[in-house]
């Protein structure tokens, strides 16, 4: 039993004395849910949220982080996403403790919530933020099924450009799938996919979802973006089951997915609501 007292009163010394650099907004944002802001000693330019993520130093950004920076802060841990090998094996190389994750998919999300719990010794928190993902989850069944639901990402004031879609090996498609609906867009292929607008009018979608966070509270730019889209010949835009969702949480891989998940479920119930 006193061995056991000691064994934790180490981890707490340890957990107490981390000083933690965070390399990606998601990561970040997890951190901080977990309660180990106060451990952050330095994150990117990107990390934002919550408020106090930018008051924090910055390393760098995106393909920009400066080793130089992070050698003279002197992390003992730093945290990062898998997107970027180069920086993650350079450091590697310096010897210092990097734990690097993979965020594509719900359960990568998940998954990454419940080893930083481990990691830090907050396993109660990162089992709530886990618990509040899968309610919101059960809350997509028996709304609306059998939907194909097209997402786009960041889309452009133009249809003549290429449209970034949601493809199928990303934690939208498992969010689509949890609500018994079908991701209009389907493809074995991996990579980032990219249609133009005859392909849209060919996959049909019964849903459009377009993420723009770049259009948050601007009322009136989303509306001419909806009214563009609803002179596509699509059943989204005969039934007028075209959406925006304008919060930056909608493309950020971390805990803050159960908001999207609650978003996409009033788009649903409202497509629903037409209906009856």
């Amino acid at each position: 039993m006193k061995k056991l007292l000691y064994f934790l009163l180490f981890i707490n010394f340890l957990n107490a004395n981390e000083r933690i650099i965070t390399l990606s907004p998601a990561i970040n944002e997890i951190a901080f849910a977990l309660n180990l802001g106060d451990k952050i000693i330095a994150n990117t330019e990107f990390c934002d949220f919550p408020v106090e993520s930018k008051n924090i130093q910055k390393v760098g950004g995106y393909g920009s982080v400066s080793l130089e920076k992070v050698v003279n802060l002197n992390p003992t841990i730093i945290l990062n996403q898998d997107y970027d090998k180069k920086l993650n094996q350079s450091l590697k190389d310096l010897n210092f403790k990097t734990l690097v994750y993979k965020t594509n998919s719900l359960e990568d999300i998940k998954c990454t919530i419940e080893d930083l719990g481990d990691v830090f010794n907050k396993n109660e928190e990162a089992k709530k933020l886990n618990n509040e993902i899968e309610h919101s989850l059960e809350s997509l069944k028996n709304i609306v099924e059998n939907k194909k639901v097209l997402i786009v990402i960041s889309p452009q004031n133009s249809l003549s450009n290429q449209i970034f879609v949601a493809g199928n090996f990303v934690y939208f498609e498992d969010i689509i799938k949890a609500s018994n609906n079908i991701n209009a867009y389907q493809s074995s292929l991996k990579s980032q996919p990219s249609i133009n607008s005859e392909k849209l009018i060919t996959l049909n979608p019964d849903i459009i979802i377009l993420l723009a966070p770049f259009l948050e509270n601007d009322k009136i730019t989303q509306e001419k973006y909806i009214n563009m889209w609803e002179k596509l010949p699509t059943n989204a835009s005969k039934q007028k089951n075209i959406y925006i969702i304008d919060k930056l949480y909608s493309g950020i891989p971390s805990h803050r997915i159960r908001y999207f998940i609650d978003d996409f479920k009033g788009i649903l119930e409202d497509v629903r609501a037409k209906k009856l």
